[in-house]
């Protein structure tokens, strides 16, 4: 009879059976604990995180030099009891520690308060804003991501050639230019026109408002989207690249990779395989903060392009300042960062089984 010292399955856990437990389930249960420990710190450090920006909020956007009231009825003859009934019906004359606990309740609540310029709720104007900013940023991300990864990946792989040199060149580049500058270029070339290049997309909002449907209405909301889509494709795929090729080649000269190519696997097999997916996690933690951005959208671009989004709206309200919609916009946005980087944490063990351990 066997030794039960000597079988494969002693062997392999120090332990020995009786710790495995029944079917040898031992090292899974103990990595199972390991994850959900692991876990549940993550998400209560995002729940932190999340009060920490709901009170960074309240106190940040009051140091904004500026009266909401004076700005509201600039330019209309105005008394002082008009301009106290305006403070008391904003809750802007109370003491600060007060308005800082009536804030913090209600937006514990889900409640960001009114906005002093447009009278609506806070969160109705961000939910209506929401599916333009969306549609942009969601565009342009999916299509960054994946010329990004890509072009790395190849670029890398080929490090040194013609290919690689270019496209490094003109990541770096493209990097460097601020996406509002980049913005009012494209406007000036492709929109307003310059030289023999035509005027062939429009300067600002989402649609031609013609009353087109169906179809029609769908390939004007394309046409609209073109330029801001560019703007943001071409400074997220630079970034992309970059990180991407970076990876790839700290990986390259691994000895596993010269192990796969000594059992005869092809080399698009051994890259596609083996060194991409080890290449993937710093990339994965760029594209996961992008993600979280979809929701902020880009202020600066939107603002260009007077695309109305949430960051238009984000714009409009800090020229006020319009306390309570920024409150609720700076929230929203850190939100989901945050929470697109706690599922970056979270996933992070499923692909590199040592993270968490």
């Amino acid at each position: 009879m066997t030794d039960a010292s000597s079988s494969p399955t002693a062997l392999a856990d120090p332990e020995g059976p009786a710790a495995a437990g029944p079917a040898g389930r031992g090292p899974r249960a103990r990595d199972t604990v390991a994850y959900l420990r692991y876990g549940a710190g993550k998400l209560l450090g995002a729940a932190v995180s999340l009060f920490a920006v709901l009170v960074t909020s309240f106190f940040l956007f009051r140091i904004i030099p500026g009266d909401p009231v004076r700005t509201i009825t600039h330019g209309r003859a105005v008394s002082a009891e008009q301009l106290q009934s305006l403070r008391r019906q904003f809750g802007i004359d109370k003491p600060l520690w007060e308005q800082f606990t009536q804030y913090c309740g209600q937006a514990l609540q889900g409640d960001f308060g009114n906005s002093y310029q447009l009278y609506d709720p806070v969160g109705e104007l961000i939910w209506d804003r929401l599916p333009a900013t969306l549609l942009l940023t969601g565009t342009a991300f999916v299509l960054y991501s994946l010329i990004g990864v890509w072009l790395g990946t190849r670029s890398a792989w080929r490090n040194g050639g013609l290919g690689d040199r270019f496209h490094t060149g003109l990541s770096l580049t493209l990097y460097s230019v601020p996406s509002f500058w980049l913005g009012l270029m494209l406007i000036n070339v492709f929109a307003v026109g310059v030289g023999f290049v035509p005027g062939l997309f429009p300067t600002g909002l989402m649609e031609s408002g013609d009353g087109s449907t169906g179809l029609a209405h769908a390939l004007d909301v394309a046409h609209h989207m073109v330029l801001p889509v560019l703007t943001l494709v071409a400074v997220g795929y630079a970034q992309t690249l970059l990180v991407m090729r970076s990876s790839l080649l700290d990986e390259m000269g691994s000895d596993y990779l010269t192990t796969a190519r000594a059992k005869g696997l092809r080399d698009a097999l051994v890259r596609r395989r083996h060194a991409v997916p080890n290449a993937l996690l710093p990339t994965a933690t760029l594209l996961f903060v992008n993600l979280g951005n979809v929701v902020a959208g880009q202020i600066l671009v939107e603002t260009v392009f007077s695309w109305p989004g949430l960051g238009g709206l984000f714009y409009e309200a800090l020229s006020i300042p319009d306390l309570p919609l920024l409150q609720g916009l700076f929230f929203v946005f850190a939100a989901g960062v945050i929470l697109m980087n706690t599922l970056a944490d979270l996933i992070y063990p499923l692909l590199d089984p040592r993270v968490g351990r």
